[in-house]
């Protein structure tokens, strides 16, 4: 914690004001002790005394999660931006880690938290009329695959296509991975952005509906699809297992498609809770039409988007 209550019941913000281990302090959410504490690993910060007498922290702070959260709260603060940290909202039974302009939640996630909890969290943000923009720290930055947690906090925008925001407290930069895609292996595919924490991250988080230039990204396929497919059977890999059931239900079989039949190998990565279904089928359509290749070029979604009206245009 960075905030705290003091014995008057003004809170105080360590990033902004000298504490003192001898004054006492409160949890400004369940008003129960907390102690504050300066050492040579963490940055001073507050701790609950008992922290199973809190419901709104649930968890001990790592020194990256503060460290972000303050490098956050300083860059925001330093080009005008109205930002709360740690702002209570106890109509949710939450604890935002920063409250921009009274409406936007940025939540930095730096440990694992269950499927549930992360619903029940951006559910009630989202119908209290909050916005709220997930930034993972080291522990859950993507690598070569995508997991569950990643398709339920990712976001989806025409300029950039699915994308994920990172921050890394040793480089202080808020990272942007977008234009995500799975290739038939399931390796992630896609294009990275950064800005340093010191810069004006409230621009940058703009930056996927900023008016730019195109992206765009070329990535090889497998030649022999099939191939990969009956190794990937044989090692019972479970996603193609199901593909193959799949297909079994309608009297097809995967090992006698061609290369041509599996295009577009590469897709949009997979993600829960966001309607892309006019996107996926513009994506299709796009590709379908253009034919099979030995590379695969990848467009952000605007992009197949006036393909199709140019198509219509041209039928009409």
């Amino acid at each position: 914690m960075l905030v705290a209550m003091r014995s008057d019941g003004r809170l105080v913000n360590v990033l902004e004001e000298a504490c003192s281990k001898k004054e006492t302090y409160r949890c400004p959410a369940c008003q129960a002790p907390v102690c504050f504490k300066q050492g040579k690993v963490m940055r001073p910060h507050f701790a609950h005394i008992r922290l199973a007498d809190c419901q709104f922290f649930h968890e001990n702070e790592s020194a990256e999660h503060l460290e972000l959260k303050a490098a956050l709260y300083r860059s925001l603060s330093a080009h005008g931006i109205s930002v709360e940290i740690e702002a209570v909202l106890p109509e949710l039974g939450q604890v935002a880690d920063l409250l921009v302009n009274g409406s936007l939640v940025l939540e930095v996630q730096c440990s694992r938290l269950s499927l549930v909890r992360l619903r029940e969290r951006t559910v009630a943000y989202q119908q209290a009329g909050y916005q709220v923009i997930w930034l993972l720290g080291k522990k859950l930055w993507l690598g070569q695959t995508a997991s569950q947690l990643h398709r339920q906090m990712a976001n989806f925008s025409q300029n950039m296509g699915i994308y994920l925001w990172e921050l890394d407290a040793v480089k202080q930069e808020l990272r942007l991975r977008y234009l995500l895609h799975e290739d038939l292996t399931g390796r992630l595919q896609g294009l990275v952005m950064s800005r340093p924490l010191s810069g004006d991250v409230m621009d940058f988080l703009r930056q996927p509906f900023a008016s730019q230039r195109s992206a765009q990204l070329t990535v090889d396929v497998l030649a022999d699809p099939a191939t990969y497919v009956q190794r990937q059977l044989v090692q019972k890999n479970t996603r193609w297992l199901e593909r193959q059931a799949q297909a079994y239900t309608r009297g097809d079989n995967l090992l006698t498609w061609s290369a041509a039949a599996f295009y577009p190998q590469v897709q949009p990565m997979a993600v829960e809770g966001l309607d892309l279904g006019r996107y996926l089928a513009q994506f299709t359509a796009f590709y379908e039409k253009n034919g099979a290749t030995s590379r695969q070029t990848l467009y952000p979604p605007r992009f197949y988007a006036i393909m199709e009206n140019r198509t219509i245009g041209k039928e009409q």
